[in-house]
């Protein structure tokens, strides 16, 4: 069965539409509100999915046509076997009112969209999580099933209605939801305001670490005595900020793209849980056969000054400790792809590449494979999950010291979140610069990766550059 697209006449940015669209049920905005060499030509919005899937631990919770079933299993089998299920090999679009037009012109048409957060570690390997659970109601991973989505590609500004009918709807009773929705969107709350700063809000708390300088500076030298004993070589150590709400979750959204739109963004409305990220990093894209993820290593405050802007950002470029970093990063991936790769395929491209991001400078690199013919997107994660620029090298022992040394469970943070398609097509982020909102609360982390020669100094400040997109967000008056 063919998918049906119907291009909207409207003119209109998909951060616009979102506005009035973000409080439906299970809404999502795949925002690539900043193209970055080339990524994020797309933005895709969705809601009202026909299957809903979360799980914490082995504890799975699965809500079809509104009729809910609870039981215990394995996780991602359980979601590999639904994408299975729903599976649409890549077929034509065909568009309303003109020809038949190649797939790949609209690169997600339908699928599941949501997070693998990082807890989900302890169903791949054997990690024990001895930190408290302070966020029960956050899942370890959720995904919704959509059979309609709108589509935006940012070079043409143009934005398309899609349907395809996996389900039991047929195609023009989806695309006429989704065109029912977006011509009449609901009426947005006034409390989410496009400009969330005009707002009249109480006055923001100043989010608190989970780590005082002084323990951050502790865990450092923890970490180095580890590196000393030969365990590790890298541990990514993370400190997280909590403080109440200061404004609705979308309206925060909209504060934090403003200060730091990116290629890999997203928000997420999922129940009691709303994700507003800012990513710059993609984890994991399988294109057809093709599977590529792009690790980031080492970071640069962006200076409003030019000439101490490129001084910085050359620093970073010459500087042998990131360089370092990102290169057993790119190995450790290299090691992962390979699990799930044709012998042979697995290539290093982009290394040592400069991004620029509104708030700080990256090293990057982009490593990549084809895919065994018997592995698909669930196979690909278990053998690369967590992203190992998140973790440290060799991963499992890094993961091991994380859970030892951190005080707090990661959550969504440092997970994945993004889109796995019906045709088995995927593009997912490396949940950074990201804030879980829950309870009244927001939280973010952020961290870096340490090896022998880190000055606990220069990492801790580190980690507030990171933040500093966020931490704005949140305080901002």
């Amino acid at each position: 069965m063919s998918v049906i697209i119907e291009e909207l006449p409207l003119a209109v940015t998909p951060a616009a539409l979102f506005a009035g669209l973000h409080g439906l049920p299970h809404a999502f905005f795949l925002d690539s509100g900043l193209s970055v060499g080339g990524l994020g030509a797309y933005s895709f919005i969705g809601f009202d999915p026909f299957l809903v899937f979360t799980a914490k631990g082995r504890a799975i919770t699965i809500t079809l046509d509104g009729h809910t079933e609870i039981h215990l299993g394995d996780p991602l089998a359980e979601l590999q076997s639904l994408l299975r299920r729903y599976h649409r090999p890549q077929a034509q679009c065909h568009l309303i009112g003109d020809t038949f037009i190649p797939t790949h012109a609209i690169p997600f048409t339908g699928g599941a969209v949501g997070f693998f957060g990082y807890e989900l570690c302890t169903q791949l390997e054997k990690i024990p999580r001895t930190s408290p659970d302070d966020l029960p109601e956050v899942p370890d991973l959720a995904f919704a099933f959509y059979d309609g989505v709108i589509a935006h590609e940012h070079a043409t500004a143009r934005t398309w209605l899609v349907a395809n009918p996996v389900h039991t709807t047929p195609a023009p009773a989806i695309l006429a939801r989704l065109r029912a929705v977006v011509t009449t969107p609901p009426s947005p709350n006034p409390k989410c305001h496009p400009l969330g700063d005009t707002l009249p809000l109480p006055v923001p708390a100043v989010p608190s670490s989970n780590y005082t300088p002084a323990s951050y500076t502790a865990a450092i030298a923890r970490i180095k005595s580890y590196i000393a004993s030969g365990d590790v070589y890298q541990v990514n150590l993370t400190q997280r900020f909590s403080t109440p709400l200061p404004c609705p979750p979308f309206a925060l959204y909209e504060r934090l793209r403003a200060r730091s739109a990116a290629p890999f963004a997203s928000y997420l409305n999922f129940g009691p849980v709303q994700i507003a990220s800012s990513s710059p990093e993609r984890f994991l894209r399988i294109h057809g056969r093709h599977v590529e993820t792009r690790p980031i290593k080492g970071t640069r405050r962006r200076d409003p000054d030019a000439t101490t802007d490129a001084r910085l950002a050359s620093d970073l470029l010459a500087s042998p400790k990131d360089r370092a970093e990102l290169l057993m990063i790119v190995d450790l991936e290299r090691n992962d792809l390979g699990r799930v790769c044709e012998y042979g395929s697995v290539r290093v491209t982009d290394l040592w590449h400069l991004e620029s991001h509104p708030t700080v400078h990256h090293l990057v690199a982009n490593v990549s494979g084809t895919l065994r013919p018997d592995c698909d997107v669930i196979d690909c994660l278990r053998a690369t999950f967590p992203g190992g620029s998140i973790t440290g090298a060799p991963k499992i022992r890094a993961m091991q010291i994380i859970d030892e040394l951190e005080p707090r469970r990661r959550h969504v943070y440092t997970g994945a979140i993004g889109y796995i398609g019906f045709d088995g097509d995927c593009d997912l982020n490396i949940a950074i610069r990201t804030l879980t909102c829950t309870g009244g609360r927001a939280y973010y982390s952020v961290g870096g990766g340490i090896v022998w020669d880190s000055d606990p100094a220069s990492e801790y400040q580190e980690t507030l550059d990171k933040g500093r997109a966020m931490h704005e967000a949140l305080t901002a008056i």
